[in-house]
């Protein structure tokens, strides 16, 4: 699995008086099993490259390629695609409907027309997946669970479809701390377990600069720069003219004189240690 994006545009309204350009000559690659971080600001694009990625939106000019299928070429099944790609949105505990934690996570592989007992065992293993105890919350309604367990099974409901790729659009926006960390340990997680391509969007440098193999930085629509965590968050003023903060801790060694790009606890205590001895 791979996706290779390229040259991609996208404009709104086009050929209307409030024509936007959304998209701008947008290419990279994404290798397999890697966790992709995207960052930019508010506006700069970002949720429409995500929808782009699995055919939610469709690209003015441009190509996108995912597992060697151009999903932009005419008469691509989309329907195939998104068994592929998964897409989890902004606040997914949204969508939560069902009476109960197991039929809410069913509903997705059952539309698939599985057997029961595939669909079964895909919601086991997708709850599990998600850090939940399956005997523990799969009679109890969604509603009555906490902001980060809603959030967790919802995103069961999508990895029990078993994509290829996962989406994860600010999965961890609004929670509080203690949630936050939940998601974001449920996401190396599920990573580690599935070595399957996630791209993660968030404005939490922090947890890019933690968890990430790559980053793609975007402004007003365009790439302005991928590369690994240390790569990216080294180039400190490119970051700050497009709208974005470095790491706190990047930002905490950076105010101590440390000039090196210091990107975990381990490191910056190390950093600090070397510092007090000169």
């Amino acid at each position: 699995m791979s996706i290779k994006v390229t040259k991609l545009n996208h404009i709104y309204d086009k050929g209307m008086p409030t024509e936007q350009a959304a998209l701008t000559d947008v290419s990279f690659e994404i290798n397999d099993g890697e966790l992709v971080g995207i960052i930019g600001h508010t506006g700069s694009g970002k949720s429409t490259l995500l929808q782009h990625l699995n055919g939610l939106l469709k690209a003015t000019s441009g190509s996108i390629e995912v597992g060697g299928v151009e999903i932009t070429r005419p008469g691509v099944s989309m329907v195939e695609i998104r068994k592929r790609v998964g897409l989890v949105f902004q606040y997914p505990e949204y969508q939560l409907f069902e009476v109960n934690v197991a039929k809410d996570v069913a509903y997705g592989p059952r539309n698939l027309g599985l057997s029961e007992e595939e669909i079964d065992q895909r919601v086991r293993e997708a709850i599990a997946l998600v850090g939940l105890d399956y005997e523990t919350v799969k009679d109890r309604s969604p509603f009555e669970l906490s902001g980060g367990q809603k959030r967790a099974v919802a995103i069961a409901g999508v990895i029990a479809m078993r994509p290829e790729v996962l989406i994860l659009d600010e999965p961890t926006a609004g929670l509080d701390p203690k949630a936050h960390k939940d998601i974001l340990n449920m996401i190396t997680e599920v990573h580690r377990r599935t070595g399957n391509i996630i791209i993660l969007v968030s404005h939490n440098m922090g947890d890019i600069a933690e968890i990430a193999d790559k980053v793609i930085v975007i402004d007003s629509g365009k790439v302005v720069t991928v590369g690994s965590p240390l790569e990216v968050f080294s180039q400190g003023e490119l970051l700050k003219s497009v709208g974005l903060d470095l790491p706190p801790i990047t930002e905490f060694c950076n105010a101590l004189g440390i000039k090196d790009t210091v990107l975990d606890m381990e490191d910056a205590v190390g950093k600090i240690v070397d510092l007090i001895k000169e």
